[in-house]
């Protein structure tokens, strides 16, 4: 048992990007939906080295569901501040990573799914970036409106009608001597 603790390593976080199954979830739960315009907007700093369903799988999946995907490639390749571990406190621990980004299967994935491919090296570039897919998935929708009103003049209206018969009667009736 001693020997097992020891085998333990502590604070070591797993390296990965699944981009097929990051893409495969994302269809999943968009296959059965009744909108008009179905998208995934797929986000990743780095190549599929992790997860059991390739890239390509998980892009004929949102063919087959007209699921058209935008994929952003995010940062710059090279070496790059990342969290390697985590500290005794639960905070991460930073070093220095090799990051490279899959371009080709970027650029292949939006293609075949009828989408578009955008890089983003800084943050006003993704915010550009959504804004243009923003423009680009403008859909036109019918509303109607029911209106339901609850006119409150009706009880003082029947007031005063009631007030202007009584007055009358009263006139005609009992102050009509004094009159």
């Amino acid at each position: 048992m001693l020997r097992s603790l020891r085998e333990i390593t502590y604070g070591e976080l797993n390296d990965g990007t699944a981009i097929g199954m990051g893409l495969a979830t994302a269809v999943n739960r968009l296959k059965e939906s009744k909108a008009i315009s179905k998208i995934i907007i797929l986000l990743t700093d780095g190549v599929n080295n992790s997860g059991f369903i390739e890239p390509q799988t998980a892009a004929d999946l949102a063919i087959e569901f007209e699921i058209k995907t935008y994929t952003i490639g995010l940062g710059t390749n090279g070496n790059a501040l990342s969290p390697v571990a985590y500290n005794a406190d639960g905070s991460f621990r930073y070093g220095m990573r090799q990051v490279e980004i899959d371009e080709a299967l970027l650029e292949d994935i939006a293609e075949s799914t009828g989408g578009r491919y955008f890089r983003a090296t800084d943050n006003e570039k993704l915010e550009e970036i959504y804004a243009e897919i923003n423009k680009l998935e403008k859909t036109e929708i019918e509303e109607i409106k029911y209106y339901s009103y609850d006119e409150k003049y009706r009880p003082w209206a029947l007031l005063a009608c009631f007030l202007i018969v009584a007055e009358w009667m009263l006139r005609h009736s009992i102050f009509r001597s004094f009159i």
